[in-house]
């Protein structure tokens, strides 16, 4: 069991601090003040959690602690209703800021990967272990929403769809339903819809071919194979991206097996459990994707039992900074250097952003700051200004890389462009590009192109 030091928590909060965090393997110490939080810093190394409740007297305790202990990992504890104090702690050199209610996992999730991060600077590790769990950011409202579903959906075996913009954490949140579960899962499978070859989906997800029957009302179960990536999911969660790319059959096969929960053998013949969470992760428009009928209304049914609605990063502003600051630790532990900073002018310039992109856009504006910079500076609000347009829109192309890496960011970018101007009908796009659908499919496997989704026919 690990250990915090908690500085500044109101009584009457600790009990429940306590829970939660003990419920995560950490046990707490107390402390009132900074003087006795030093005491006990200098007996035994601990990472500080601070409430900042008591705002600037708080703020104040960080910066005694940073000047007698400036190793001495800190966390700080905001509220969602003072989402201004973010910015101060991460000045104060806090490594992350958690929103009360406290959620001791992610405390403790943070806690090692931090210690992950201090061994890799240190060159104790070949690289920054995977992390013990999922972590969403959120100190707002809309978010402290998201992960109240989370944790409902986590209790349930049912479909979930979550819905969102592209970088708005759709994956993300389906791993976190599927870690939160009570008792042992079985595994995590992501599903990509739009790499797989239509004519071999059935053969992909099931690991057979579908049988000539239709909806003919026989009530019979689906044929499964010991290969097949449904039967991989038995026990887990499959998560299932660009559902809408399914063929028809293809869906009514699957609606059937979430409606079973049951299947046969085609090894065997025997009838089989296979209980399986799906979540969908898909776009706002996709009522009229349904609508229009290019999803099936019972496997629209089965998906959608709890719907989740991830906020865009610029209606959720309060939690960029600690989101820009995670990306930030996170780039400089990956690539090994030493830890940046962002000035507060930098921070609130990022915070004020429109972000189109969500926090896919922000890890990658953080990682060319990372990567674009003389070592041994912070990042200032100069920087962000090379990187980005005030109109929302990207910076110029800067030269960089290998030909060969230009040759092939070149090619994701048209390719990406022509699925834009086709509203993603593969057919249509691999003719614009003369190629055959196959290779189109295996580009799209290849390279991380974004696949743009068909938008539904007014």
């Amino acid at each position: 069991m690990k250990s915090v030091l908690y500085l500044g928590c109101p009584v009457s909060e600790r009990a429940d601090a306590e829970r939660q965090l003990g419920s995560a393997d950490v046990s707490v110490v107390w402390a009132d003040t900074a003087a006795y939080a030093l005491g006990e810093l200098q007996r035994r190394d601990l990472p500080v959690l601070l409430d900042l409740s008591r705002g600037a007297t708080a703020l104040q305790h960080a910066r005694e602690i940073r000047a007698h202990r400036a190793s001495t990992l800190m966390f700080a504890v905001v509220d969602a209703r003072r989402p201004e104090l973010t910015i101060e702690a991460l000045l104060t050199g806090m490594a992350d800021v958690f929103a009360r209610p406290l959620g001791g996992r992610r405390v403790a999730n943070a806690i090692d990967r931090e210690l992950e991060y201090e061994s890799c600077q240190q060159g104790q590790g070949a690289g920054v272990a995977r992390k013990s769990g999922v972590d969403l950011y959120g100190h707002s409202i809309a978010m402290r929403d998201v992960l109240a579903l989370i944790a409902r959906a986590a209790t349930m075996r049912a479909g979930v769809l979550i819905r969102g913009e592209k970088g708005t954490g759709r994956q993300l949140a389906a791993r976190a339903i599927h870690d939160q579960q009570a008792g042992p899962g079985g595994a995590f499978l992501v599903i990509d819809c739009a790499t797989i070859d239509p004519a071999q989906m059935d053969v992909e997800l099931f690991g057979v071919p579908g049988r000539a029957a239709t909806d003919s009302g026989v009530d019979v179960l689906e044929f499964v194979g010991r290969k097949s990536r449904v039967y991989e999911a038995r026990g887990g969660t499959v998560y299932l991206k660009h559902v809408a790319e399914l063929p028809a059959r293809v869906q009514r096969r699957l609606a059937r097996v979430l409606r079973d929960r049951e299947v046969l053998l085609v090894e065997t013949g025997q009838a089989v459990s296979l209980d399986v969470r799906p979540v969908a992760g898909v776009e706002p428009g996709f009522d009229a994707v349904v609508a229009d009928g290019r999803v099936r209304d019972d496997l629209f049914r089965r998906l959608s039992v709890i719907t989740i609605d991830m906020p865009p990063l610029r209606s959720r502003r309060e939690d960029i900074p600690a989101l820009a600051n995670h990306f930030l630790r996170e780039t400089c532990a990956s690539l090994r250097v030493p830890p940046r900073t962002l000035s507060r002018a930098a921070l609130l310039l990022i915070a004020a952003l429109p972000w189109h992109g969500n926090a896919m856009e922000l890890r990658v504006l953080l990682e060319s700051l990372v990567t674009g910079l003389p070592a041994g500076r912070g990042i200032g609000i100069e920087d962000v200004l090379a990187h980005v347009r005030l109109d929302g829109g990207s910076a110029a192309f800067s030269g960089g890389g290998s030909l060969k890496q230009a040759r092939a960011r070149f090619e994701r970018e048209y390719i990406t462009a022509v699925l834009e101007q086709h509203q993603g009908r593969i057919s249509e796009a691999a003719k614009t590009l003369g190629i055959q659908r196959t290779n189109l499919y295996r580009k799209l496997r290849s390279l991380p192109v974004a696949r743009i989704r068909r938008q539904a026919r007014s």
